[in-house]
């Protein structure tokens, strides 16, 4: 079974690979239009040597991980109390709701106008398309806790502190991890988005640099490499799932 695992997927690749080559070749459409795939991987080989692309993907890394850092810093929290404190969700929720659906893109004009160009606008734009969730996600996870369990404390005396603790916070973890999984891929999505508007380096800022020159094997490259890293990111989460302390977290359900 680990043989299938590790060889199908390659298989699966190499096919693709072929066809995506034989089209170009066969289709008439112009390699300027339609590169190939020998052509791109020999394009991202270049970009390689001279640094670009590394260059590129660590300033959308460092972008990404500010943002979203930031974001579950702040949100946990909030969604925590949102969950346990009637009076903070009567409050708040209401302004949650409402500015969660706003698209993050449609506060690129004031991200720009607020910070300028460069890093930080781009890193409020993925905070914010990473907060919302995280604040909305936690907040549910911590009201489905069984009451049980926060009676059980109270005959115990545990203080808040410990219910946080030893309750609340192992009881969440499955579904913040879920919540993350999911937080991550939105942040890695606009990411690109903003990059492409708002600042001159990353994966977005190449894509749009490589379509201006008609450079479509450049433009092929970072999408490529924009996939690599989001099943990277996605692997990363899911290993956080196979951490023994959630498991009691899964029997509170």
């Amino acid at each position: 079974m680990g043989y299938k695992k590790t060889v199908l997927p390659f298989i699966t690749l190499f096919f693709i690979l072929l066809l995506w080559e034989l089209v170009t070749r066969f289709s008439g459409w112009s390699r300027n239009v339609f590169p190939g795939s020998i052509a791109v991987l020999t394009s991202m080989g270049e970009l390689i040597a001279n640094g670009t692309l590394l260059k590129n993907t660590v300033a959308s890394l460092f972008r990404v991980s500010i943002g979203f850092s930031l974001a579950v810093v702040l949100g946990v929290p909030l969604g925590i109390i949102l969950g346990r404190v009637e009076i903070a969700k009567l409050l708040f929720n209401p302004l949650i709701q409402f500015l969660r659906p706003i698209s993050p893109l449609a506060w690129i004009p004031l991200a720009m106008l607020w910070f300028g160009i460069g890093d930080p606008p781009a890193i409020f734009l993925i905070f914010l398309a990473s907060f919302f969730p995280m604040v909305v996600s936690t907040s549910v996870a911590v009201e489905s806790i069984k009451p049980t369990y926060f009676q059980v404390a109270a005959n115990f005396n545990f203080t808040r502190i410990e219910v946080l603790t030893k309750i609340v916070i192992p009881a969440i973890i499955p579904q913040v991890i879920t919540a993350l999984r999911m937080t991550i891929a939105i942040a890695w999505l606009v990411v690109v988005a903003a990059e492409m508007i708002a600042v001159q380096s990353g994966l977005g800022y190449l894509i749009l640099d490589a379509r201006n020159a008609l450079r479509m094997d450049y433009v092929m490259v970072a999408m490529i490499v924009i996939g690599i890293i989001g099943l990277l990111l996605d692997f990363i989460m899911r290993s956080l799932g196979n951490i023994e302390s959630t498991a009691w977290g899964r029997l509170t359900k």
